[in-house]
Formats: C-alpha cells, sequence, structure tokens
C-alpha cells in the first residue's frame, strides 16, 4: 500500500498517519521527494480500511496494490 500525502501536509499529519500504521503493527518505509512525500506500507494491508486513512489529516491518496495470482 502506498499512502501519498499533500504538498500541505505538516509534521503532525505525517506522525499521525505513521503512529496509526505502528500502532496496527505494520512496517513503513518513508520517502521523501521535492514535492511528495510517500509512505510504503509493509504487511498484510487487507485488514486496512482505505477509507480511514484517506480521511486522516494531510492524506492525498491512497493505493492498495494487489497481488498478482
Amino acid at each position: 500500500m502506498l499512502i501519498i500525502m499533500k504538498k500541505s501536509a505538516d509534521e503532525s499529519a505525517l506522525d499521525q498517519v505513521k503512529e496509526y500504521l505502528i500502532t496496527k503493527n505494520f512496517d513503513i518505509h518513508q520517502s521523501t521527494g521535492a514535492n511528495r512525500i510517500i509512505i510504503g506500507v509493509i504487511g498484510d494491508t487487507d485488514t486496512l480500511d482505505i477509507r480511514t486513512i484517506e480521511s486522516m489529516p494531510g492524506v492525498l491518496q491512497v493505493i492498495r496494490i494487489t497481488k498478482e495470482e
């Protein structure tokens, strides 16, 4: 799963998203670019509700990466 943060997202919004994922026992990888921060979520993300994450402050988009069958 990828979580793309808004350009305007502040540090507290970013911390809130990361804290939420860590408390649910997911590993995360943060990539900070010139214009965006992307959080890669590592683990079985089928248990995560995309709508909950999308509603968090600072989140622009959530992309679920599906497994190939």
